[in-house]
């Protein structure tokens, strides 16, 4: 049902792709709307979707007399919560409600939440691929790009959303029928005061779930196992190092479904997607079809025909022998660990960007046993540098251009070129698609004979 905004006052803040969709929505459902953000409007894509709409615009800074008088105060998930116009606004008592949570007290389907580290993008466009296979109506979106609230006036059996970290801070009443949680590591520490903190807005998910939704949870990671008891959902386990688990496991050459007197197989070797983190990602997309009884044989060919998303380990070119790869989607240290974990030495890795605060220390037993020149650049380089300091040949690149000449210069036939920064992109590009874009146009142009054509 049509939630009914009629003489309320909304502050939407951030006009973001999710800030501008929230104004489409709220404008719909009678609100009147100001649409708030920091730049000017000339730096701010997209706006023109809001043309003809009556829409006060609050560009430039942030009016905080509006904040002031707002019934409600929609954020985007790009805003931190204690900026000064939310905390005025909280201390007022004026509710700060996301996208997720405006979007989801609408909408009566299904929905199957993921979230984690790592892995959400692959594993929610897994889950599409194989509801379609089951004629299941299903949206795919959220943190993927749809946002949420573009479902709101369509008809679909079943929703596959991912949601970061972000999102998840400013859910109060979301409740997925599964909720999946893909794995934890190190990300987003320019944003929450510690690890633990960062841990417990993913787990915001499982917030309003009970014993007749399930959580479906990666048994191999001793994060998640260590926070699930607060989870009240019912616990489905994957497991592909091969743990004695109630859900899906790995047996060497084939994945065990292993719930409720099932007995399922389903051979590896016909898995298109390459590494174990995939196949972690395929275990995971797997669940929700079977729990909600779709046919396991086209469950699982929808999962094998799928080839994988761009930027992420997408193969770019060979040249001379050498592969290379755009991993731009690998924004965090370990995206890049599962990136490295699948490839053979020698590995030149271009790495570097804007530092998100983490700790890069992790990522040196893999450079040691792979990687034979490390090419940085960005914000970012000289920490990295730092913290990698002796674990490999490290070079300097003041733009991805130069990266990409060096590293065509010093990669051996045989070996492959990764792009996989452990960084976001916003110092030196709008955002990790745009990056990885730019890596290969730079790859396309390099002649066989000598460098850039």
């Amino acid at each position: 049902m049509k939630r009914d905004y009629s003489e309320k006052k909304v502050v939407v803040i951030g006009a973001g792709l999710s800030g501008q969709a929230l104004v489409r929505y709220l404008v719909t459902r009678g609100a009147s709307v100001a649409l708030s953000d920091q730049r000017q409007a000339e730096q701010i894509a997209g706006l023109e979707s809001l043309e003809g709409l009556p829409v006060r615009y609050d560009f430039g800074g942030h009016d905080l007399s509006l904040f002031e008088q707002a019934d409600l105060v929609a954020v985007s998930p790009g805003v931190p919560l204690d900026c000064e116009p939310l905390r005025l606004a909280a201390s007022l008592n004026i509710p700060l409600l996301g996208e997720i949570e405006i979007a989801a007290a609408e909408i009566e389907a299904p929905i199957i939440g993921i979230t984690g580290t790592n892995g959400k993008s692959t594993t929610t466009s897994l889950i599409g691929e194989v509801m379609r296979v089951c004629n299941r109506r299903v949206f795919v979106g959220g943190n993927i790009g749809t946002p949420l609230v573009e479902a709101c006036d369509e008809d679909y059996d079943v929703l596959a959303v991912e949601l970061s970290s972000f999102q998840l801070e400013t859910v109060r009443k979301f409740h997925p029928r599964f909720g999946l949680l893909l794995n934890l590591s190190s990300d987003h520490l320019d944003r929450y005061p510690d690890l633990h903190s960062y841990y417990l807005a993913k787990l915001e998910m499982f917030r309003n779930m009970n014993a007749s939704d399930f959580a479906i949870l990666n048994a191999d990671d001793p994060e998640i196992c260590r926070l699930a008891d607060s989870i009240k959902a019912t616990k489905v386990w994957f497991s592909a190092e091969g743990k004695d688990v109630q859900g899906m496991l790995r047996e060497i050459d084939h994945l065990y479904w292993n719930w409720n007197g099932a007995n399922i197989n389903l051979p590896l070797a016909q898995l298109q997607l390459q590494g174990d983190h995939n196949i972690e990602n395929a275990m995971a997309a797997m669940i929700p079809a079977l729990l909600m009884g779709c046919p396991a044989e086209d469950a699982w060919r929808a999962v094998c025909s799928f080839t994988g998303l761009e930027h992420r380990m997408q193969l770019v070119r060979k040249l001379n022998g050498v592969s290379w790869y755009n991993d731009s989607k690998g924004t965090n240290v370990g995206s890049v660990v599962k990136s490295l974990s699948g490839l053979q030495a020698p590995v030149t890795l271009i790495a570097g960007g804007k530092d998100k605060g983490g700790e890069y220390a992790p990522l040196r037993p893999l450079v040691e046993e792979k990687v034979e020149t490390l090419i940085l650049i960005g914000e970012a380089a000289a920490r990295m540098a730092q913290e990698l300091s002796g674990a490999t040949q490290i070079r300097l690149a003041a733009t991805l251009e130069s990266a990409v000449e060096q590293a065509y210069e010093v990669t051996p036939a045989g070996g492959t070129v990764l792009l996989s920064p452990a960084c976001s992109s916003f110092d030196m590009f709008k955002n990790f698609a745009v990056r990885g874009e730019e890596f290969s146009r730079l790859v396309q142009q390099l002649s066989a004979e000598g460098g850039a054509a």
